[in-house]
């Protein structure tokens, strides 16, 4: 065999080994947009936003004890219509965090495993101080034919604001913006 032919056969072995790498770093980067998308939503106080992160099929589990599961998107959807809406009718703004610190990654599904943060604006005239409350998060998402990524299961529950504040940086996961930490005390001990 000839020189040129070793290289270019290690050239092809080598093209076929890296492959599925670039492709689940293109997914990670998908998955890490739905992320972004939610916090605009949230930003903006606009459902429409949200309306592109969820599956058709989707189902979002709520926090809330005496809330059942919510299925499908328009039924998430309204949902969200609400609680914006309540937002907006007390003058207010609320953001958004989020940071994943585990990720699972099966053909064209994802798991995703992290912490939010909520940080509440109350009205100007309203006098009252800024608020944040902080939860635990499991996504399951999935590449539909077109190639975008959704939403298909949503669940969430409350968590102290420092297992947020704490959680480290994963590559390639989403690790949301840099919210200043309203309270001084930070450091929860993680299981």
């Amino acid at each position: 065999m000839s020189l040129i032919k070793v290289i270019l056969v290690g050239l092809f072995s080598l093209l076929y080994m890296i492959q599925p790498a670039i492709a689940q770093s293109e997914d990670n980067k998908a998955i890490n947009q739905l992320y972004t998308q939610f916090a605009l939503a949230f930003n903006q106080l606009d459902a429409g936003i949200v309306e592109n992160i969820y599956a058709e099929d989707a189902c979002y589990v709520p926090e809330n004890q005496s809330k059942g599961v919510t299925m499908g998107r328009d039924n998430i959807i309204a949902v969200y219509k609400t609680f914006f809406g309540k937002i907006k009718h007390k003058q207010a703004r609320i953001e958004v965090d989020f940071r994943v610190v585990k990720r699972q990654i099966e053909t064209n599904n994802a798991t995703d495993v992290g912490y939010y943060l909520i940080r509440f604006h109350p009205a100007e005239d309203a006098e009252e101080p800024i608020s944040e409350f902080a939860g635990k998060f499991v996504n399951v998402s999935r590449k539909n034919a077109d190639g975008k990524w959704y939403l298909t299961v949503d669940t969430n529950n409350r968590s102290e604001t420092p297992f947020y504040y704490n959680a480290k940086p994963s590559p390639e996961l989403y690790y949301g913006r840099q919210f200043s930490p309203l309270t001084a005390e930070l450091h929860v001990e993680q299981d």
